[in-house]
């Protein structure tokens, strides 16, 4: 999947310009025009929703949804769990809280390596959701395509904002930034 997004200036980022800035990304993702839904394919087998889409069984079997992965695990109003998918969908659950002061990023390998595995390696579609699909679901999908697919922070915001409109909250989108910033050093080497 190739980028076209632009930058805060209109033009993307300069090649090796390094991570952008918490307000560059607020501002990508606060003129994000896309019509708001249930779930969306923001990558390849890869989709992002809320909980009323993740407790619509039938609507994930219709998109062929083999792995569930729920950043909202044992939060308010989410009931998930692998008897509820039964058989036909394996499931994962981060017990994550919508909170700046969250370390969301102790997840950001164990989310991508079981997002990596379902898509890369079984051949599956994956559904990533929290509450509103808003801001957890989309930290854990951007530090997947950042680790998995070597897509820089902005690409991952700019390619699944195309696709959804997402708003991590501000603590999250720094952990993503830290992330970033490990994940050009080590590429570099």
């Amino acid at each position: 999947m190739s980028m076209a997004v632009s930058g805060p200036s209109g033009h993307p980022p300069l090649p090796g310009a390094g991570t952008p800035t918490v307000h560059e990304l607020e501002r990508l993702l606060r003129d994000n025009t896309v019509a708001l839904s249930r779930v969306d394919e923001v990558w390849p087998s890869l989709y992002i929703g809320d909980m009323t889409a993740a407790h619509d069984r039938y609507q994930l079997w219709k998109l062929g949804i083999t792995h569930v992965l729920n950043a909202a695990h044992k939060q308010l109003a989410s009931s998930g769990c692998q008897d509820f998918y039964g058989a036909a969908m394996d499931y994962r659950g981060i017990a994550a809280r919508d909170l700046p002061h969250f370390d969301i990023s102790a997840y950001f390998y164990s989310a991508a390596e079981y997002i990596h595995q379902a898509v890369d390696v079984l051949g599956g579609k994956v559904f990533v959701h929290c509450a509103f699909g808003y801001s957890r679901a989309a930290t854990l999908t951007l530090a997947y395509l950042m680790i998995h697919q070597h897509l820089s922070l902005w690409e991952a915001v700019s390619t699944v904002a195309k696709h959804r409109r997402i708003y991590p909250n501000r603590g999250f989108l720094k952990q993503l930034r830290t992330l970033d910033t490990k994940l050009q050093q080590e590429r570099k080497v």
